[in-house]
């Protein structure tokens, strides 16, 4: 990781730029505080020109790649988030950093609302009917969410699956076919691990459902849903649990979907597995 100031890098290196990386460099200056919340491909899409040249542009200015860039980016940033720990005063009392967070979490919710498609959720919702297996994936944090989605489903059906790391999740990707769906959760939509797994799934037949918050992430291209999330993370602020909130927000709403679709049998099932688990309490 470069240890230097970001804006103080781009002024060494603005006069080796060339004219696409001048580009780039512009609308990072003109657009700091929006940048750091963008993925590759919006930013791409916002000058204009491919994602190779942006990884370019990283790369001359001695980044590893674009992830490291942005988080240089947002380290340097002077305007930090509403919700960002980096915002606050440590001497406020407890009662406003509790407002604080409060606010954090409306302000994720609210700003889902806002970009979820409700006709996806009925879309998303009928490939989970008709599925024959559906498998609740996610790496890193996310894979604890996938968990917790996967858990709140097996209440209603023994169809809905979980696995592990992403070695098992590739080979049970592989084993999948045409009746298979995988509901995958990834806030940014573009980790190699969840590519190579929803590769492979593709090549089988299987259908996708992604709930991430970038609409133009590398996995939106291989998902036949995707539910967008609205809540903002910047790069230091990895593993917000407001973020994650807004992830859950969106399953539940398709959970809910999907109940009420299949409100007899869902019954039935949650009838038999409370029975269950009467003896698991005291």
């Amino acid at each position: 990781m470069i240890n230097k100031n970001f804006w103080d890098l781009l002024a060494e290196k603005q006069d080796s730029l060339t004219k696409s990386g001048t580009i780039i460099a512009d609308y990072l200056t003109k657009h700091a505080e929006e940048a750091q919340f963008l993925s590759i491909s919006s930013l791409a899409k916002a000058c204009n020109m491919a994602e190779a040249t942006i990884y370019r542009f990283c790369k001359q200015l001695g980044f590893e790649g674009y992830n490291e860039m942005k988080i240089s980016l947002a380290q340097a940033n002077v305007t930090p988030t509403p919700f960002s720990s980096y915002s606050l005063d440590p001497s406020m009392p407890t009662s406003s950093l509790c407002d604080n967070v409060c606010a954090s979490f409306q302000a994720a919710i609210s700003n889902t609302m806002s970009v979820l498609d409700f006709d996806a959720i009925d879309e998303a919702a009928l490939l989970l009917q008709r599925a024959t297996s559906v498998y609740c994936l996610g790496q890193g944090g996310s894979r604890v969410l996938a968990n917790d989605i996967w858990v709140r489903f097996a209440t209603i059906s023994n169809k809905f699956r979980n696995c592990g790391d992403s070695h098992t999740q590739l080979i049970a990707a592989s084993l999948m076919g045409p009746g298979d769906v995988i509901l995958f959760v990834s806030y940014s939509g573009s980790t190699h691990d969840m590519m190579d797994t929803l590769s492979v799934a593709k090549k089988t037949g299987a259908k996708i459902i992604l709930i991430t918050h970038y609409p133009d992430a590398p996995g939106t291209a291989l998902a036949d849903v995707v539910l967008l999330c609205g809540a903002l993370e910047t790069p230091l602020d990895g593993g917000s649990i407001p973020v994650k909130v807004s992830e859950l927000f969106v399953a539940e709403s398709l959970i809910m979907r999907y109940l009420l679709d299949n409100r007899e049998l869902a019954k039935i099932a949650r009838d038999k597995t409370s029975v269950a688990m009467v003896a698991k309490f005291l």
